[in-house]
């Protein structure tokens, strides 16, 4: 497994739900701290990184969240079993049968999401999806006593799911839980590490924020933006994308293997007109593959950033995901790759202001 590759499982099997991000932004620190002495934590857990060139006049902000979807838990039953509810988008079709880990910062246990099995449906119950608040986590726990030595009332749970390539191997998949949005955490250290050696020169201020709570109403950057305010920003992402069979074209969202995903348009922002249109000319002029969202869905930490202070020229660059929001994310190995390349060349562009 290669370098970049690795970096990006080590981060994706980390545990990191909403509200919980302590491990992930620990794995973050000790990496981020060999490419930059100059970095912080606020009182939210965001952790931010600052390159500041001599002579600067400008500031660029980079975020990528560091949560991923997952589950707290609310009640133990009598009978050792635990009561959730979920941590952001999740659809409860994909709850059923799942293992996962359950637990804090500093213990865990594993568990399997249970529900009334099908064998014990009728027909009415076996037309509908059972709803979260219906289902159970079985700790394998036989009473409320020895559930409780185990986990607590406000714990938390992330889906338990493998990192691995998959499909032709001259154009691989990656398939992992919390792809969303480790892969843009992933890209940001990579730049950081460019930044460090010199291969990358940029002539702004940029502060690179790895952000918390994206899932649960992007209340992380919000803080973070406020006190940065950054002229621009380019936020790195995954973006759910219906590129499977049966979608007609005017529904699918972006295509996997195809670069990057520009938006346009999401559910909170409407993106800087110049700025999209920078960088998909800096993307053909370099070879690098990107494409343009082409369905208005979801939303991402620019829909607090590009209202922040005196308003913010904003970009959102995704890479096109398969099943967000599930134990099997899939992504592109060439779109993580093109994502980077990107990002590298927007930062080494001393003329950015100029053309945003």
């Amino acid at each position: 497994m290669s370098e970049k590759l690795e970096l990006l499982r080590s981060l994706c099997l980390a545990f990191g739900p909403s509200g919980c991000e302590d491990e992930v932004r620990e794995k973050i620190l000790a990496e981020g701290k060999k490419y930059c002495a100059d970095h912080r934590v606020d009182g939210m857990g965001n952790l931010v990184f600052s390159f500041r060139p001599e002579g600067a006049t400008k500031k660029m902000m980079l975020s990528a969240h560091m949560d991923e979807v997952g589950f707290m838990i609310h009640t133990v039953t009598d009978e050792g079993y635990l009561k959730f509810a979920t941590l952001g988008g999740i659809d409860e079709r994909v709850l059923c049968g799942r293992c996962v880990t359950v637990g804090n910062e500093t213990r865990r246990v594993s568990g399997v999401i249970a529900s009334k099995a099908i064998h014990h449906q009728d027909a009415d119950e076996r037309k509908k999806t059972t709803p979260a608040k219906e289902m159970l986590i079985d700790i394998g726990a036989s009473s409320k006593e020895e559930a409780e030595k185990l986990v607590s009332i406000g714990d938390f749970g992330t889906f338990d799911s493998e990192f691995y390539e998959f499909g032709d191997e001259k154009a691989p998949l990656i398939k992992s839980k919390a792809l969303d949005d480790r892969l843009g955490c992933a890209v940001m250290l990579l730049t950081m590490r460019k930044i460090a050696s010199g291969e990358i020169t940029p002539s702004m201020e940029v502060d690179f924020c790895f952000t918390v709570r994206e899932e649960l109403g992007l209340s992380g950057a919000k803080v973070v933006a406020e006190r940065l305010a950054p002229d621009y920003a380019i936020v790195l992402e995954t973006t759910a994308i219906a590129d499977v069979a049966g979608t007609e074209a005017s529904l699918r969202v972006a295509d996997v293997g195809q670069g990057g995903a520009i938006s346009l348009l999401d559910r909170s922002t409407i993106y800087d007109t110049a700025f999209v249109r920078y960088a998909l000319e800096l993307a053909e002029a370099n070879g690098v593959p990107a494409q343009v969202k082409r369905f208005v869905s979801g939303g991402n930490d620019a829909g607090h950033i590009h209202k922040s202070g005196k308003g913010v020229k904003c970009l959102a660059l995704s890479a096109p995901t398969r099943y967000l929001h599930s134990p099997s994310c899939v992504a592109a190995l060439a779109d993580y790759e093109a994502v980077e390349r990107l990002v590298a060349l927007m930062l080494n562009d001393a003329d950015l202001e100029r053309k945003v």
